[in-house]
């Protein structure tokens, strides 16, 4: 049955290729028509329960009853775009409860978190030169980093098989080990103006980065003078059981990126500046036709709103709690796992076996799960998936793994 569905894979491949769209993706067999809830639907009419959210876009799962009326609510004025010439109330309706919930003084929205982070990239560099030189310029990222696919992002992604065919990339980005002694060597104060780092990795295997080591890189970056760049792209707005992700390990940094889930399924991103690095940032210095516009704003704000919920995030803790030791009993039991890790609803499995096959599986029993990396499985369900629906996932993995 898999070997058919991989056959049904490559034709499908095919006449996507032939449709018109670049193959930079290997698309899976199914083509879905519907979604309801946390499951979405092929044409077949075949049910399939998604513990990806779209790569943790989808938080509030298929068909929201509130992103539906919010869409229609802005549709009904016709304001979909204006451009950032001009001023919109959803915007700065947002712009302002992001503040207001972060250390923040400031945010600037884009499209996507590639952006975000290109984005952080400049207003870093426009600080350093502001309360430095111009040698100030370094950007280090961690290993097992991703942080998107543009070149300065890619410059920080420690992924060789994305970055080789594009050389040479963005200069002046390093990629450091995650260990105090190297990034003490790392940290040049007179010519690094940020770190990047993702409070817990998620392409690169959802690795929880230590604690400890976050509070290490605000001290010395503190005391270097360097700014602190937290991607939350993937981690962040709920999915750790915490409004932001920096609120769970304690480390406030000087930006965060966000996207993903930011506007619930549309294409957004933004960057949470704070006050220090948003005094030097000057009109011109960077822009955006399309970021924060009525509907994507409109649409954000309705959702953040929903996520910050106190009581909707003790539910993500309780139940990622559970999940934990779910999760630790299907990995004794299977004998083909090697380990746990994750937080939340952001955990990672790894496998004995190619990942990739266990994923194909899960599409034969109905289970949405991605990979991240070659023997690594990723679970990111919705955030409003109910722990029934965990239980049910949880099942369809244990079985797709025995």
């Amino acid at each position: 049955m898999i070997d058919t569905m991989l056959q049904a894979s490559a034709v499908d491949e095919e006449k996507t290729a032939s449709s018109g769209i670049l193959p930079t993706y290997k698309r899976a067999p199914m083509r879905f028509v519907r979604g309801a809830g946390v499951e979405l639907f092929d044409e077949s009419g075949k049910a399939y329960l998604d513990f990806s959210s779209g790569i943790a876009v989808n938080a509030f799962g298929y068909g929201d009853a509130g992103i539906r009326e919010t869409i229609e609510s802005v549709l009904s004025t016709g304001l979909v775009h204006v451009s950032n010439l001009y001023r919109t109330r959803a915007g700065e309706d947002l712009a302002n409860f992001l503040v207001e919930t972060s250390f923040a003084s400031s945010v600037f929205f884009c499209n996507s978190g590639a952006e975000a982070n290109e984005g952080a990239f400049k207003f870093a560099r426009r600080w350093g030169r502001a309360v430095g030189t111009g040698a100030k310029t370094g950007i280090v990222a961690l290993r097992g980093s991703f942080h998107g696919r543009l070149f300065a992002s890619l410059a920080a992604t420690d992924r060789p098989s994305y970055r080789a065919p594009f050389r040479p990339l963005a200069g002046g980005i390093t990629i450091c080990e995650r260990d105090p002694t190297e990034l003490d060597v790392a940290l040049d104060p007179e010519s690094v103006t940020a770190v990047i780092v993702e409070p817990v990795q998620g392409e690169g295997g959802v690795r929880v980065i230590d604690a400890d080591l976050l509070a290490y890189l605000r001290r010395v970056t503190e005391e270097r003078g360097i700014a602190l760049i937290f991607d939350e792209i993937q981690c962040g707005l709920g999915r750790l059981g915490t409004f932001h992700a920096y609120e769970h390990f304690g480390v406030t940094p000087d930006m965060v990126t966000m996207a993903k889930p930011l506007a619930g399924g549309l294409p957004m991103g933004a960057i949470l500046v704070a006050k220090h690095i948003a005094d030097t940032i000057k009109p011109g210095d960077h822009g955006t036709t399309f970021g924060g516009g009525p509907l994507v704003a409109a649409v954000a704000d309705h959702v953040v709103r929903r996520i910050a919920d106190p009581a909707f995030l003790a539910r993500i803790r309780e139940n990622g709690d559970w999940l934990a030791g779910q999760l630790a009993d299907i990995a004794r039991k299977s004998g083909r796992v090697r380990g746990i890790r994750g937080l939340g609803y952001m955990w990672g499995i790894d496998v004995v076996e190619p990942a990739s096959d266990v994923v194909a599986r899960g599409w034969e029993a109905g289970l949405l799960v991605i990979t991240a990396g070659e023997h690594t499985l990723r679970l990111l369900p919705p955030l409003v998936i109910s722990k029934a629906e965990l239980q049910r996932g949880l099942s369809l993995l244990e079985k797709i793994l025995s």
